[in-house]
């Protein structure tokens, strides 16, 4: 028994340390810096024009970004009984390997060139989008796997997530700057897949019985995650924004959105629940759910009316989620979702998509002026009608969902 003890003592260092040594020779092989400050070195693959603003416009909202990774994310999974301190450190311990691992799997399909990855700050960013759909992911499963599997969970969703956000990205040429899509509906279906393969009746209800929340403790995890949520979220969504005049749509319609979706859970609580007043746990999953919805449209959105009327349906559809959806999940899907990704990501997500697809359809030089070259550019040039690209960014949902459940039902 001691040998046993030892031996899962040291698994998880283990793990870490063969994949550290992995990650190190491979940056070592294949990894520089980004020549975008030498423009003698740069090359179209590298597109160095538009790179040349890392510096610039991408440093505020890459450390806007991290923060949310690191700190938002790592407080929102904090609140199970037993599980809750360490899950944060489970969180860092995810960020940690799987950036390492998406600037690698991104780096060789966005910015390899000549046998080398190029990193700079737009493919850190990159990398920080990637860990957050596998944070969102662990979620789903969160309290009911161990860190060794959180890391194999962690190594195979970066590969598939990576090649998700590759095929609708650029092959399809979907727009999806926040990544309703890519982030939010592929990480929660990615977890909720994982929770399925992995249910187990009798040890699913022990684990129920452990996960009882911490009354007053877990109003102050959530009380900070909220806080974080509402200061970094718009720079999540608007991080990937190439142009600084097109950041302040994404930014404005993501407060709105956040503004309308806590107003409708306040409306909802009293309905569904017996309290006049809702949790401070509803008002963090309706910040998640109205940030999420405006991960694809955020950037698409012509009024600034669309985005209180898109939060506002997230705000109910979160809420609803919870009290009509969960049961269904857990007793006729036998999915436990214990974070309630489902709700926060995964409907919102789906949202959002929606609402990006028929917001295409607005996809006019009338409409959006100069900003159409920088949210359309295949429009903008001529190569497809608005028509078009709605078609594709429709085709980017089951896509993504087939892509998830698949990869889920694998990595399970």
């Amino acid at each position: 028994m001691p040998e046993h003890n030892a031996a899962s003592r040291f698994r998880l260092s283990g793990l870490c340390f063969l994949l550290q040594i992995l990650n190190i020779l491979l940056f070592a092989v294949f990894v520089r810096y980004s020549p975008e400050s030498s423009s003698s070195l740069c090359s179209p693959q590298l597109n160095c024009s538009r790179r040349n603003q890392d510096s610039g416009f991408q440093h505020p909202r890459f450390r806007d970004v991290h923060l949310q990774v690191l700190l938002g994310f790592g407080l929102l999974v904090a609140f199970l009984g037993r599980y809750g301190p360490g899950s944060v450190a489970i969180s860092i311990l995810i960020v940690s390997f799987a950036i390492q691992w998406a600037i690698l799997t991104q780096g060789f399909l966005y910015f390899f060139l000549n046998g080398k990855i190029y990193v700079g700050a737009r493919s850190v960013v990159s990398a920080d989008f990637c860990t957050a759909a596998v944070l969102i992911s662990t979620g789903a499963v969160l309290g009911r796997v161990n860190p060794v599997q959180m890391l194999l969970l962690a190594l195979l969703e970066v590969t598939l997530y990576t090649l998700n956000e590759y095929i609708l990205l650029s092959l399809m040429g979907v727009s999806d700057s926040g990544r309703s899509l890519t982030v939010h509906t592929f990480g929660a279906y990615f977890g909720l897949m994982v929770s399925r393969i992995l249910h187990l009746p009798h040890v699913d209800k022990r684990k129920r019985e452990d996960q009882q929340d911490m009354g007053h403790q877990q109003d102050v995890f959530a009380v900070v995650g909220t806080i974080y949520l509402w200061t970094f979220w718009p720079s999540f969504t608007s991080a990937t924004t190439v142009d600084d005049s097109a950041e302040p749509w994404a930014v404005i319609n993501t407060y709105f959105s956040l503004v309308a979706s806590t107003i409708a859970t306040v409306i909802l609580s009293p309905v569904l629940y017996e309290e006049s007043t809702p949790r401070m746990v509803q008002i963090q999953d309706a910040t998640l759910a109205g940030a999420a919805v405006m991960g694809m449209g955020g950037e698409m959105l012509v009024t600034p009316f669309g985005a209180l009327i898109a939060g506002f349906l997230a705000g109910l559809i979160c809420p609803l989620g919870f009290r009509f959806f969960r049961p269904v999940l857990h007793s006729r899907l036998k999915i436990q979702d214990t974070c309630g990704v489902h709700n926060v990501h995964g409907l919102p997500g789906i949202l959002g998509a929606l609402l990006g697809m028929l917001l295409t359809l607005l996809a006019t030089a009338d409409t959006y002026g100069d900003r159409l070259e920088l949210v359309f550019p295949l429009v903008a040039q001529g190569s497809r009608t608005a028509a078009d690209q709605a078609f594709w960014q429709l085709c980017a949902l089951p896509l993504t969902l087939l892509l998830a459940t698949l990869g889920g039902c694998l990595t399970g």
